[in-house]
């Protein structure tokens, strides 16, 4: 008799049943991302303060870097910017070295999830090169200043690692960590902000 295939598919607090293998934008929630993504911990955890730094966190850091970034830049980029860790909401948060060891089926994984997420929202399933970079260019500003802030790194340490960003660009801006209901219910706002402006 042939082993019982395992379970690929996790059940929702929305009710959504995810199949994490062949997901669905039918099967994508906000609830969802946003509950998933403000329990995820940044940095494997290793952060300062009374609280995990989430994902949810990070990724309203790195929309509003995006936008400051890129004033111009049409709403459903902010959109995508907000949403460019989503998938982490059921797969994690890898630090870089893990995501190396465990190989091309993280990759992948990510990559499914994320094109469900997008067409969910409209977006397409797969961002424009430029996009992705700009994202990227914002995604690295934050991580500066995340190790800089709460993650104990010299910012000599952070400028090799992740490149000295433009003051101007992070004027004003702090981390500051606050309970995973919270961040939920600004995650949520957000997206339901920029949704509005499409």
């Amino acid at each position: 008799m042939p082993p019982k295939p395992a379970r690929a598919w996790q059940r929702m607090l929305s009710g959504r049943r995810l199949d994490l293998l062949d997901p669905t934008p039918m099967d994508i929630e906000i609830s969802d991302i946003a509950h998933g993504l403000a329990f995820v911990a940044r940095w494997n955890g290793q952060t300062r303060g009374d609280f995990a730094y989430s994902v949810a966190e990070h990724s309203l850091l790195v929309e509003e870097l995006f936008t400051r970034l890129y004033p111009k830049a049409p709403v459903k980029w902010q959109l995508a910017a907000l949403l460019h860790d989503a998938p982490e909401y059921v797969i994690g948060d890898m630090i870089s070295p893990v995501k190396a060891a465990v190989g091309p089926g993280y990759e992948e994984l990510d990559q499914r999830l994320t094109a469900a997420i997008h067409i969910k929202y409209g977006l397409p399933a797969q961002l424009p090169k430029t996009i992705k970079a700009q994202i990227k260019r914002a995604d690295k500003v934050s991580a500066w200043m995340e190790a800089v802030q709460i993650a104990g790194f010299s910012q000599t340490e952070a400028n090799k690692l992740f490149g000295r960003p433009n003051p101007e660009i992070t004027a004003g801006l702090a981390i500051a960590l606050r309970p995973p209901l919270t961040v939920r219910q600004g995650f949520v706002a957000r997206h339901e902000e920029l949704l509005a402006r499409l």
